[in-house]
């Protein structure tokens, strides 16, 4: 009855039988079958049926609850032991600009709680890393929020917030962010990024013209052409480049500034006792600003 039991679930998710089979590969008649086989074994019906619509009644939700909680505990057979679990290194990604800052902070509590487990640390930008934990290569990934919705698999835990300016060498004169941007050379944030495109979005919707000239991923490397006298910048103002040196201005954007959201990605069922507990160090150490 596991499958029929998983077939009701995903009903009662996705609110139709017929997006519940395009869901789990299933025809809306093989759900249906489904359905009425758990209701035939039961002895009672599980939904009101008005024409081509179906709702849960008062007896399918009760059983809604009781076949959640059977078909996480039948999923939990096949999880390994603690012993087992530490056996494979807990698999995390995280883009560059909260390696040394936001993800180190959290390894120090997750060590002293789980002495025994160990990390792979993977990097990458955010539209990578996040397709790699839809895929189950990754338990877990430190990225920026995309502007569309993760996949319904996987769930979202927000972390920092951080605002976007334009930075500038200080030999530069003039607070106008929009003629700095349009007339000084443009050192440009990689659009491969999700915060890359957020910075693309925002010069378009300003209607704006950089002189652009180089293309960089690495926040840091862009503060640092900046401080060289290379150019202007727009990046956010992550932790991994503050304080800023004298030699670099800060030139706040308007009328509507940009944020970007760091968070952890990670699927929503089968989470590790490491990740969970790392979900939970990340949520002790993240700073909004």
């Amino acid at each position: 009855m596991i499958t029929e039991l998983r077939t009701l679930i995903a009903v009662a998710r996705y609110g139709t039988f017929s997006a519940a089979g395009d869901r789990v590969g299933l025809t809306q008649a093989a759900v249906s079958g489904h359905i009425r086989r758990l209701e035939d074994t039961l002895g009672f019906a599980l939904f009101d049926r008005t024409g081509r619509s179906a709702t849960l009644n008062a007896a399918g939700l009760r059983t809604l609850a009781r076949a959640e909680a059977l078909v996480s505990a039948f999923d939990a057979l096949g999880e390994p032991t603690q012993d087992e679990e530490w056996a494979q290194p807990l698999e995390i990604g995280a883009i560059a600009s909260v390696q040394a800052t936001l993800l180190t902070r959290a390894l120090v509590p997750f060590r002293q709680r789980f002495a025994n487990a160990r990390v792979n640390l993977l990097p990458g930008v955010s539209l990578h890393l996040m397709d790699r934990v839809e895929a189950g290569e990754l338990d877990l990934a430190i990225l920026i929020r995309p502007a569309f919705e993760p996949p319904r698999e996987l769930e979202w835990t927000p972390l920092v917030r951080e605002r976007y300016a334009l930075l500038a060498p200080a030999s530069v004169a003039g607070e106008d962010w929009r003629a700095l941007i349009c007339e000084q050379p443009f050192i440009r944030y990689d659009r491969s990024s999700f915060g890359g495109r957020q910075v693309e979005r925002y010069l378009r919707d300003n209607s704006l013209a950089p002189q652009e000239w180089i293309e960089v991923d690495d926040i840091p490397a862009m503060r640092s052409m900046v401080e060289s006298g290379l150019g202007v910048a727009v990046v956010p103002l992550t932790e991994s480049i503050l304080p800023l040196p004298a030699s670099v201005r800060v030139i706040e954007l308007g009328p509507l500034p940009i944020h970007r959201e760091i968070g952890a990605l990670y699927p929503r069922v089968s989470r590790s006792a490491a990740v969970a507990g790392f979900i939970e160090c990340l949520q002790g150490v993240g700073v909004a600003r």
